[in-house]
């Protein structure tokens, strides 16, 4: 009865010990996963602020080859205009009426 009872405990204990390898293990995985996931969004937010200054670069290449006589563009360019006029309008309309 001792016997099974020492054996069914070093059974227990090394399966304990078993799950404190597995678990320090683990552990170590997640810090290296936490590392790489911290460089991915650092890497992402590189990226989107490159996207936004080659936006940027790209309404300005289209702006000068609208100004430079491009047809095309010429039309986009007074599209956009008049876009942005018509947001002025309705903000000078819901001015007058909210009376501010």
């Amino acid at each position: 009865m001792l016997q099974e009872i020492d054996g069914s405990f070093k059974s227990l204990e090394s399966k304990v010990e078993e799950l404190l390898r597995r678990t320090q293990k683990l552990q170590t995985e997640l810090a290296l996963l936490e590392e790489v996931n911290q460089t991915l969004r650092s890497r992402v937010e590189e990226e989107k602020m490159k996207n936004q200054m080659l936006a940027e670069e790209n309404k300005t290449v289209r702006m000068q080859a609208a100004l430079g006589g491009n047809p095309e563009q010429s039309r986009l360019l007074k599209n956009h205009i008049n876009r942005l006029i018509r947001e002025v309008d309705f903000c000078i309309a819901t001015l007058h009426n909210t009376n501010l």
